[in-house]
């Protein structure tokens, strides 16, 4: 039977007069019904009708409801079909499995057939989506009106091909982007800010406010995700259905996180995810750090810490709120307040104004001219004459940018030569510097092995505060070993992972890192 206005529900269910009380609330909504009292009855008109509903009781004689639901979704011709599901979730059963929705007893009809009348329009919807777009056009839409996990299903089925944008709005008026890649329905690639393949995918399939556009392509990027796509929207499910039944009692990804013991007191963890987590401990004091650093979903990373936290390995703590930003829209006005008491010395009188020296070294000037790139696309920075077109030479000790902090006080960004030959320069040119930033491309180790010559005079200067900025292009990933190999040199500083293709959290990331610099 064809999908139309009027959409088509099968309600099976042994309780005859339950099952007419349905059939007539859902007919004054305008839905075609049909009541069968078994499983195999359903199961005969299913698949001679494919209704665009089922709605079922678990307990469902001859065959159960969860088992009906199981063998229409796998066969090509009712995979579509959605189901409602009555009664107490069995042993076993999944959360969110066959993307069925469950009403549990006692069951209060009115909201059944609520949920019904949602479905339907969700369906309507995806029915929309499934007659278009024509080939080449785009197609978009609301993720409350067709959840992203409705979307993949149907693509899936209808094995198409394509690039799926989607955005998630978020408090303030901000946004995330992330991106999914099609190939003959099967999802290959997954990108969220920084974060790809399956742990992207997984964080996207929480996104419930924002919009997505589908666009029919050749999906031309390399196949990074290999699971079957069903498998992967079952786990992802599953992951988000037991996130939310936790939420409140795993850390908020805005909070402060520190180990509270040192790492030579640490158990030895066999699980590679613990292991993961306590690297990063190491080197991350934020949450969401720790999340988006490591390779495993959100879900199990948040799993992970509360269970240090209850082990009493990890302190996590909520962060204040900060003050409103101020009218130069990167700092608040509490860091203005610190970097002028740090400009002032200790010294009162007088309001201070001027700018705080910061070094960037890298031995690659292209790095320090990507960075500047980014940098420039943040409200208060203004770059120096010549620098926008690329005019940066290694040896060349000057000023490349200023980065505003409100109306009179700054960062002044001093580009550092690191030849052997500017050696005389390095500490004379740090005096009254603020910080150093090192700007590091390609792998850990060589970058940190270009560099140790002038960290190593830099860290011999009094109040010297170090930070390493590693810049990732799409296909570089620092390995978990790599950083665990490096971490006797960065111990003592602090290390932002920083994409240079347009990610929508880059900026955020970017002013995390200079927050962290200022005093």
């Amino acid at each position: 039977m064809g999908r139309g206005v009027a959409q088509a529900i099968l309600i099976a269910d042994g309780d005859e007069q339950r099952g007419a009380r349905m059939s007539g609330l859902c007919a004054q909504r305008g839905f075609s019904t049909r009541i069968v009292t078994n499983g195999a009855l359903a199961l005969e008109v299913a698949l001679a009708q494919s209704p665009d509903l089922i709605v079922a009781p678990f307990d469902l004689d001859l065959i159960p409801g969860a088992q009906l639901a199981e063998i229409l979704r796998a066969n090509p011709r009712t995979r579509g079909v959605r189901f409602v599901l009555l009664g107490d979730r069995p042993a076993g059963f999944p959360p969110n499995a066959f993307d069925a929705d469950v009403v549990p007893t006692p069951i209060d009809e009115d909201e059944l057939v609520r949920r019904i009348e949602r479905l339907g329009r969700r369906t309507s919807r995806i029915d929309e989506i499934e007659t278009g777009p024509a080939e080449g056009n785009p197609l978009s839409g609301q993720l409350e009106q067709v959840p992203l996990p409705d979307l993949l299903q149907l693509f899936h089925v209808n094995r198409r091909t394509g690039t799926v944008e989607v955005v998630q709005r978020e408090r303030k008026g901000r946004e995330q982007r992330g991106t999914i890649y099609l190939r003959d329905g099967n999802v290959i690639q997954a990108l969220a800010g920084a974060v790809e393949g399956e742990k992207a995918l997984f964080r996207l399939l929480g996104w419930k406010d924002g919009s997505f556009a589908f666009t029919p392509d050749r999906a031309p990027v390399e196949a990074r995700i290999e699971i079957p796509t069903r498998a992967l929207l079952m786990e992802g499910l599953r992951q988000l259905d037991e996130w939310e039944g936790l939420r409140g009692s795993l850390p908020a990804l805005d909070a402060r996180v520190a180990l509270r013991v040192t790492s030579s007191a640490l158990p030895n963890m066999v699980h590679p995810l613990t292991q993961e987590v306590l690297l990063l401990l190491e080197i991350y004091t934020r949450v969401q750090d720790v999340v988006d650093s490591c390779s495993y979903p959100d879900y199990q990373v948040l799993r992970t810490l509360q269970t240090l936290v209850d082990r009493e390995l990890v302190e996590v703590e909520r962060e204040p709120e900060e003050p409103p930003p101020s009218e130069v829209g990167l700092f608040a006005p509490a860091h203005a307040r610190r970097l002028r008491e740090w400009l002032a010395g200790g010294r009162s009188g007088e309001p201070v104004a001027g700018d705080a020296k910061v070094l960037l070294v890298a031995w690659d000037p292209v790095a320090t001219l990507d960075f500047l790139a980014r940098l420039r696309e943040m409200p208060g920075v203004e770059l120096a004459d010549g620098i926008a077109e690329g005019r940066l030479a290694a040896h060349d000790l000057l000023d490349v940018a200023r980065v505003a902090v409100d109306g009179e006080v700054g960062l002044r960004l001093v580009h550092l030569p690191t030849r052997p030959a500017d050696a005389p320069l390095w500490s004379v040119a740090s005096h009254g510097s603020l910080a150093v930033i090192f700007l590091m491309s390609g792998p850990v180790a060589e970058a940190r092995r270009e560099t140790r010559a002038v960290e190593e005079v830099l860290r011999q200067l009094p109040r010297m505060r170090i930070f390493h900025a590693l810049f990732l292009h799409k296909e570089d990933r620092p390995l978990p070993e790599e950083l665990r190999e490096n971490l006797s040199l960065i111990d003592e500083s602090s290390l932002f992972l920083l994409p240079l293709e347009p990610a929508g959290d880059f900026l955020s990331l970017m002013q995390r890192m200079l927050t962290r610099v200022l005093p």
